[in-house]
């Protein structure tokens, strides 16, 4: 990792492995017309985020001097510089957001001779499981997005952020951050239901957003749980998070690679997509189908699904 400086702003270049495509998670990330977390611009992409009482906006970059290297510029307060603390932690964010330290090789490796991913690799090789670090955003994004289909899930996701989270501004524009627990718990139901979201769904809503501000519940403790199962357990027993919701929240935050949501119907329809078949698998064909992809289920999960996405 290296620094200097551009503009008064410090620039870190992040080194990145070779088996990485920043215009394929560009892509993948520009597929989301109506998020409200991530803005991109001329091929920047830029997020808010909240470290240690500091809100800043993170630019992410191609870095055009490294072949190797992605560029990150932490815009803050430009009165006080930011402490080095809050700049590796800002860091870390980005290197478990892109996925930048899983290796990729194994998986490209049993890929060559699987008859799904094969294609998928080729269409998208470079492509990262792009994480959600905050387990709050994973619980609620899994939890709005049931059962309803994708773009009217942004589209409550969208109101939900609005209603309940902040922005800073920056050059004139709104960078907005996701509500945090404290900030859900104590709603009533109606301030979300008026949001056009199901009563259940608001239920299960400021029930997680409780479960985190006691204490019962947080990132660390369930990957002190260590096994995939185990913290699948833990999560179906939230009311409101079923097998999906958990398998989702293990892929995308928890960074579990044997994370598998079967049962989803955007990996039903990738399959019938790149199989050719007439109608979506079953549960037993899924099963027999991904039989050489453990270990990899999430990865595998997530590159069939970018068919569709």
């Amino acid at each position: 990792m290296t620094n200097r400086w551009e503009n008064k702003k410090q620039v870190i270049t992040l080194p990145i492995p070779k088996e990485f495509s920043y215009s394929e998670n560009m892509k993948y990330l520009s597929n989301a017309p109506n998020e409200c977390l991530i803005r991109i611009k001329e091929g920047l992409v830029y997020k808010a985020i909240s470290i240690e009482q500091e809100t800043l906006i993170v630019e992410v970059s191609e870095n055009q001097e490294h072949k190797h290297g992605m560029s990150v510029r932490l815009l803050g307060n430009d009165a006080a510089p930011l402490h080095e603390s809050v700049q590796d932690a800002a860091v870390h964010y980005v290197r478990d957001w892109f996925d930048l330290d899983t290796d990729l090789l194994p998986f490209y490796h049993l890929a060559k001779t699987d008859v799904l991913l094969e294609r998928a690799v080729q269409s998208f090789y470079g492509l990262r499981n792009m994480g959600i670090p905050d387990l709050f955003e994973a619980l609620c994004w899994g939890i709005i997005g049931q059962q309803i289909n994708l773009a009217f899930a942004y589209t409550l996701k969208k109101r939900f952020v609005k209603a309940f989270g902040r922005y800073v501004e920056h050059d004139g524009e709104q960078y907005w951050l996701f509500p945090t627990p404290v900030d859900i718990a104590s709603l009533q139901l109606e301030d979300i239901t008026k949001l056009q979201m199901s009563t259940k769904k608001s239920e299960y809503l400021i029930g997680v957003a409780q479960l985190m501000v006691e204490g019962k519940l947080s990132k660390q403790h369930l990957l002190d749980i260590g096994d995939h199962k185990k913290i699948e357990k833990t999560l179906v027993q939230i009311r409101g998070i079923g097998p999906w919701t958990a398998n989702y929240v293990l892929m995308r935050c928890l960074r579990i690679p044997s994370a598998f949501p079967i049962d989803d119907v955007g990996l039903h329809n990738a399959i019938k997509y790149v199989t050719g078949a007439e109608t979506k698998p079953t549960k037993a064909e899924i099963v027999q189908l991904a039989a050489g992809w453990k270990n990899w289920e999430s990865y595998a999960t997530f590159y069939l699904w970018r068919f569709l996405y």
